[in-house]
């Protein structure tokens, strides 16, 4: 039997068949030829997008975390005494950035209606003070400078030189001032669910890898001044 001559003709469906003239075969041999190139740019282009979007970032962090550790003394970052002109006097003996009175009195009183009585330890701190209290009772007790600034900054580095921090105790229980045992009071238990409507914070937790935990020690965030002043501090946690 002949064989079928069209039967090359009914291998493919006709649906699916193409017909490429001269001027579309001439194209097609083009695009083979080129597209190696197309490819190569291609995948160039999306390189240069993903370096942009993932690596640059990191970059930046990185920059950032090694000029905090280069600022550090002693796990402590420097701050710039404030000016005596924005500073107010709220109790004798006891002044605090004019930023943040209002703020303060306001958490005083807010928590003595919930029978709470807040006492101000300290608040701001020259760094002539600061310089004493570091050096002079670091020789009395007879401490190495690392140790002593686990629990006091050096001169230059205190949070209370910039005014927008306050130490903070109990009235009701005063011999848990300055010491880790005020986290037990009530006045520490107010401040941990009430302080941040007043835009304060406590500066140096249980996960502080620098300094020991100070559950008196609050700073004030309030303000654009004060976001500023912390901005390193912050970016660090």
């Amino acid at each position: 039997m002949e064989p079928n001559k069209d039967f090359n003709q009914f291998d493919i469906p006709l649906a699916k068949r193409t017909y490429l003239d001269n001027s579309n075969s001439i194209l097609k041999k083009k695009l083979l030829i080129f597209s190696p190139f197309l490819l190569l740019l291609f995948s160039i282009a999306a390189l240069r997008l993903t370096r942009n979007i993932k690596l640059e970032p990191l970059v930046n962090l990185n920059f950032q975390a090694e000029i905090s550790d280069e600022n550090r003394i002693l796990g402590h970052l420097p701050y710039t005494e404030i000016s005596k002109e924005k500073l107010v006097l709220i109790e004798p003996n006891i002044k605090v950035h004019i930023d943040m009175r209002d703020s303060l009195l306001k958490m005083r009183e807010e928590a003595k209606r919930d029978g709470i009585y807040l006492v101000f330890l300290s608040g701001f701190r020259s760094i002539n003070l600061q310089n004493d209290i570091f050096f002079s009772l670091k020789s009395i007790r007879n401490q190495e400078a690392a140790e002593r600034a686990r629990v006091s900054a050096p001169p230059g580095y205190s949070e209370h030189s910039t005014g927008f921090a306050i130490d903070i105790g109990d009235a009701t229980q005063r011999e848990t001032d300055f010491e880790t045992e005020f986290e037990n009071t009530d006045a520490f238990r107010w401040l941990t669910k009430n302080a941040a409507k007043f835009h304060f914070k406590l500066s140096f937790n249980k996960n502080n890898k620098y300094i020991d935990y100070e559950p008196w020690h609050w700073r004030y965030e309030g303000s654009i001044e004060a976001l500023k002043v912390f901005e390193t501090s912050n970016r660090d946690l």
